[in-house]
């Protein structure tokens, strides 16, 4: 089975997540990234309680990805300090997680899926 993941971030705007997204899907760092509808963040930063209108941008992608995506994802990021959570995949669909292995694969490695 594929050690897959799924990683957190949010944006201030979609248009914030929708080119972070091209851009992981473009260089195979991420299978597929939903940037999802707006939503309020309550959050503490700097000592100040803060509201904001933000976008959850979910990442699917491989562990052995991870390192490059977070190195990637911080130059693309339009926050000093953007969220990074990154989920493990207890489960999931046999041929997805294939899918997902093969997606965010380096182009230089063969992947036997």
């Amino acid at each position: 089975m594929v050690d897959a993941v799924v990683v957190l971030t949010t944006v201030p705007t979609g248009e914030a997540g929708e080119a972070i997204a091209q851009a992981l899907v473009e260089e195979r760092l991420a299978a597929c990234v939903n940037v999802l509808a707006p939503m309020t963040s309550v959050y503490r930063w700097r000592g100040a309680i803060e509201r904001e209108t933000e976008h959850q941008v979910v990442i699917k992608t491989t562990v052995d990805r991870v390192p490059a995506l977070r190195t990637r994802l911080a130059a693309l990021h339009p926050y000093e300090l953007p969220e990074f959570i990154v989920l493990r995949m207890a489960d999931g669909g046999e041929e997805y997680l294939k899918w997902i292995g093969r997606e965010s694969s380096d182009p230089e490695l063969k992947i036997k899926n």
